[in-house]
């Protein structure tokens, strides 16, 4: 079997499977210091959370020529706030690529998934490449799949809840119909929940609470990295099948009686 496992998003290829956001860190090193540990080849950052007018912003922190920079609309409540924020990161000269957030409710900080079908409808329209979040909904997956989304990122769980997968059999119907990569988003807490989501088959995972708020975040950056790894070669190799009762290690025939 080739070695070689890439994947493509937006006709660019990527070997990194870990996507990471940048809030949460406590200063610039930290964060610098996870982003490197983690291996990733794209970084997140909310843009309604970055003070643009500020010299040494998040921004600032991020090396341009190492990662590429995936904006979204964190903080978005409505389609026209996302479409808003968005169009600003165009006008600042950040790439067309960008993640697609809109709220809808403040506690659970769920998807809305009618906003964002509607959001995703206008983007692309206008040029952008949209990766939207969304509910771990098959038929909204499909939905923005249809519209031409270039990935759907159905959550794990509510963001920063770190309670892992919680429906691992709608991800894998996702998985089977999707024809474009599937990123999980929102809701990992430590590296066995990622190296899941890459057993079931999704493309990727993309993360920020479950590192930032470890106890050591590059250490737990190191562990991400280390655990998609792990996780897209158990999915190669093909595991065994679940029996209900025990199977010998050791072969039958040939024993001394």
């Amino acid at each position: 079997m080739s070695e070689q496992d890439t994947w493509t998003l937006a006709g660019r290829t990527w070997t990194s499977r870990l996507i990471i956001g940048t809030g949460k860190f406590k200063d610039a090193a930290e964060t610098q210091a996870a982003l490197a540990a983690s291996g990733a080849e794209i970084v997140t950052v909310a843009l309604r959370r970055v003070d643009l007018k500020a010299k040494d912003n998040l921004l600032s922190w991020i090396d341009r020529d190492r990662y590429c920079l995936l904006p979204n609309t964190a903080g978005c409540y409505t389609a026209d706030e996302a479409v808003r924020t968005l169009r600003l990161a165009r006008e600042l000269g950040i790439a067309d690529l960008v993640k697609l957030e809109v709220i809808g409710d403040s506690r659970t900080l769920l998807p809305d998934n009618e906003e964002t079908l509607k959001a995703a409808r206008t983007l692309l329209d206008e040029g952008f490449t949209v990766l939207p979040y969304c509910t771990d909904d098959p038929i909204v997956c499909r939905k923005l799949e249809d519209m031409g989304c270039a990935a759907v990122m159905p959550l794990a769980a509510p963001i920063g809840s770190g309670l892992g997968i919680r429906n691992p059999h709608n991800l894998r119907l996702i998985v089977e119909q999707a024809k474009v990569p599937v990123i999980v988003d929102a809701g990992v807490g430590t590296a066995s929940d990622a190296a899941i989501a890459l057993e079931l088959g999704c493309t990727a995972v993309l993360m920020n609470t479950a590192i930032a708020q470890a106890r050591h975040p590059v250490l737990m950056a190191e562990a991400m990295r280390e655990a998609v790894i792990a996780g897209r070669k158990a999915l190669r190799a093909g595991r065994i099948p679940v029996r209900h009762y025990a199977s010998a290690s050791s072969p039958n025939t040939g024993m001394i009686e």
